[in-house]
């Protein structure tokens, strides 16, 4: 008999769970951690021999939720300790955290990293971060406050991606926690996924895809994936109400009042949750508070650190731990709060504010009138989600197109002189220009390419924009925010800004035989501004 996707589920956690047990213990010190209350028994190992124990806890409606517990070294229940809650990523097994659980477990915390609710042997369905998986969060706090040696007073929370969104929105609702590291993570469900009004239709299709795989999918989940993948206008406002509930951004209010101290890392090139969207929510934030971005695709720059090795992101946020938990005047707090790496360099730059991260603008003039049919992919695009950001983050190869060779009847294509000097982009490019459309529908999508003297533009940025219920020959404005970036264009290059129609990321609402014109009126002129460091 073939065995079913809840056995396959549970048999591959329960491996993968004895397995990363035994790789995190290996090497281990010698003295035997003292066991701590608990309510369910150890089944990793002994309590003579090792520092982890895995506990079912009780999350919200009585879901059984599958958790392990790392607890410091000679701890005999005379002393608290700061504890950190970290609750899994999308479709990762519990086991995902042992590595830098054990790392912070030596250094003086209790950690319970748990899975979240609707994956793997975790009970419950997958509700996207909604107030069930709020409400675990809470629930995984009062066990650890009942079951080991934790502090009341010194609760952090923590996670990449999906834990990463669930960590913030439980800093709304619960003011015990004190401190977050938000990494990959979201302000903004739908700035992210449906950003320009478009969906994105790989990272949606690879999510629904792994919640498949490795959960239990919501009704709910379903629903909304299905309408949203079949470009449903009609549950449009149904969505971004689904979104909405799920956004730490819509919650500033109440996690500003508690004060978490928040410290948010993304990657420039992350497919899932843009940057744009965490630079907004971290300027909004009135607490202590901290932004790091960094080269790479989606949980790429905490990835290393996940198999126990160094890792920038994960040594920081040990030392945002340390001082906003356990005191420690390690000096987080006085540096420069927003640290970037550029792309081209791999060099950290602080600045005090995301605001003041370009000194200046160049201005590219978007002048004369372009028409281009759609429908038909010119050659421009932004890659495959993981693979073009990851290639970009390891070798510097980012998407590349032949812009002397884009088909012009496919493509808008406008150029910068050649600088003379090299531009340092940091941050924000913004695109202004007047369309025209010949259907009330569509899709364009911008990106501004680094062009050397062969011709070869190297993908700086991009972002998609659509439209509906517009006047067919009736000119209307755009104005579009490209995705944040760092990166440095050398001494003569120039700067290529491409329109297109057609962008595999990405799901495309223009009729067929459609025709976009761009225009730049006397009286608005259309360009693009890019932020440069001077």
């Amino acid at each position: 008999m073939t065995p079913s996707r809840t056995t396959l589920r549970a048999a591959i956690g329960t491996v993968s769970a004895a397995v990363l047990a035994t790789t995190v213990l290996t090497g281990a010190p010698a003295h035997a951690e003292a066991a701590a209350p608990e309510s369910a028994p150890a089944t990793a190992a002994s309590a003579a021999s090792s520092s982890v124990r895995f506990v079912d806890i009780e999350g919200d409606g009585g879901v059984t939720l599958k958790a392990n517990v790392f607890t410091p070294a000679g701890a005999d229940g005379t002393r608290r300790y700061p504890v950190i809650v970290l609750p899994t990523s999308w479709a990762m097994p519990q086991v995902e955290y042992m590595a830098q659980a054990k790392k912070l477990s030596e250094a003086g915390y209790v950690v319970v990293g748990y899975n979240s609710r609707g994956f793997w042997q975790s009970g419950g369905q997958i509700e996207t971060a909604g107030p069930q998986d709020i409400a675990d969060a809470s629930k995984v706090i009062d066990w650890a406050l009942a079951n080991t040696p934790a502090d009341p007073q010194k609760v952090g929370m923590g996670g990449v991606s999906y834990g990463a969104g669930i960590s913030l929105l439980a800093s709304a609702f619960d003011k015990r926690i004190k401190a977050v590291a938000a990494l990959s993570g979201w302000g903004d469900l739908i700035g992210s996924i449906y950003s320009g009004r478009t969906q994105h239709l790989q990272a949606a299709a690879m999510l629904g895809g792994a919640g498949e795989l490795t959960g239990r999918p919501s009704p709910e989940l379903r629903t909304v994936l299905k309408d949203f993948l079949a470009s449903n206008l009609a549950k449009e406002d149904d969505l971004i109400a689904w979104g909405k509930k799920r956004s730490p951004a819509t919650y500033l209010d109440k996690i500003n009042a508690n004060g978490a101290a928040i410290m948010l890392g993304n990657a420039w090139g992350d497919s899932l949750f843009p940057p744009n969207q965490y630079a907004d929510f971290y300027e909004k934030l009135k607490g202590p508070k901290r932004l790091e971005f960094r080269p790479g695709d989606h949980a790429t720059a905490e990835a290393l650190g996940l198999f126990g090795l160094p890792d920038d992101t994960w040594t920081n946020t040990k030392r945002w731990f340390d001082h906003y938990l356990k005191g420690a005047d390690n000096g987080i707090d006085r540096e420069s709060p927003v640290l970037l790496k550029s792309r081209s360099t791999g060099a950290y730059e602080g600045y005090k504010s995301w605001k003041d991260v370009p000194s200046a603008h160049r201005r590219i003039e978007l002048g004369g009138s372009k028409q281009i049919n759609t429908n038909w992919d010119s050659g421009a695009n932004g890659g495959l989600i993981f693979l073009s950001s990851m290639l970009d983050q390891f070798f510097r190869l980012p998407p590349m197109a032949s812009i002397p060779l884009l088909p012009r009847s496919l493509a808008a294509v406008w150029q910068s002189e050649r600088y003379e000097t090299g531009q340092r982009v940091r941050g924000t490019t913004h695109l202004h220009t007047t369309m025209t459309s010949t259907a009330e529908s569509g899709t364009a999508i911008a990106y501004l390419y680094d062009v050397g003297p062969l011709g070869i533009g190297k993908l700086v940025t991009h972002a998609p924009f659509t439209f509906h219920g517009k006047t067919p020959g009736q000119p209307f404005g755009v104005d579009l925010d490209l995705f944040s970036t760092a990166y440095d264009v050398p001494a003569g290059h120039r700067l290529a800004v491409v329109v297109d129609t057609v962008d595999p990321l990405y799901i495309e609402h223009n009729p067929a035989g459609a025709r976009l014109t761009f225009s730049s009126p006397d009286g608005d002129p259309s360009y693009v501004s890019v932020p440069v460091r001077d």
